[in-house]
């Protein structure tokens, strides 16, 4: 008897979390308010470099990501002044879980739900009232090789984890790593081959009908690159160089 009431007790539990999760999901693509995304440093090499450039950070260093969403929002018809609120919140000093280096899937889920829990209990302290979306950055010298790959955006729990320079020349970059992750959160999926981070096109393309249709002028945003050619792109300077393509807009009810 108390070894079935402990099952039903789990069983809501488990299906409490299912639907908090859902009803969470659904209204961050709504479009009919604000998202609230804090942002948290974290000194990723334990570096003197990376501790200065955190302690200097401001909010206003990730205006740009704002100022992204907002236009794509308008290109794409929604009617929200201001789709995306960025916070920037205190350094965690505590590295997120490690999904290590030939994961299977039981590993990437159980990785998944250490990765929540983590999010969660390293914040808590300083967040009275859950924000929509958590993303951890981890700041590096800028003689580190930091590469859109590394970082990771997860649908369920709303969390990033973000790699980046800890460095002024890099912010912009930075932010496109940001936003990128971001928009996986809410359900964009990655448009580019994992094997050597080129965009595939025509939807990981920021204009797939140009022509001649090599070099591209701007990135995909889940693309990651603007693509000189078939087999040579980069990551853009900033998010000017970035758009929101049609299938992403389309997997995150952007555009109907």
């Amino acid at each position: 008897m108390f070894k079935a009431i402990r099952i039903s007790i789990l069983l809501f539990i488990l299906f409490f979390v299912a639907v908090n999760t859902w009803l969470t999901q659904a209204r961050s693509t709504d479009w009919n308010n604000s998202l609230w995304i804090k942002i948290y440093p974290i000194n990723g090499d334990g570096s003197s470099e990376s501790a200065k450039y955190i302690k200097q950070l401001k909010v206003s260093d990730f205006a740009a990501i704002e100022e992204f969403i907002a236009k794509a929002t308008r290109n794409y018809s929604r009617n929200v002044a201001r789709p995306v609120r960025i916070e920037l919140g205190s350094e965690i000093k505590e590295q997120p879980p490690e999904l290590g280096p030939a994961p299977n899937s039981v590993a990437v889920m159980l990785w998944s739900f250490k990765m929540r829990w983590w999010a969660g209990s390293v914040t808590d302290s300083q967040d009275r009232i859950d924000p929509d979306v958590r993303i951890f950055v981890r700041y590096h010298k800028p003689e580190t090789t930091v590469v859109l790959e590394n970082s990771v955006g997860l649908q369920k729990g709303m969390v990033g984890i973000v790699n980046g320079y800890a460095s002024r020349r890099s912010r912009g970059t930075n932010n496109v790593i940001i936003a990128h992750e971001f928009l996986h959160t809410l359900g964009a999926t990655d448009k580019y081959d994992a094997s050597d981070g080129q965009p595939i096109g025509p939807d990981g393309l920021g204009e797939p009908e140009r022509k001649p249709l090599y070099p591209q002028r701007y990135a995909e945003i889940m693309g990651g690159r603007i693509a000189k050619s078939e087999y040579d792109s980069y990551i853009p300077k900033s998010l000017k160089y970035a758009v929101i393509g049609a299938l992403t807009a389309s997997e995150i009810n952007l555009s109907d």
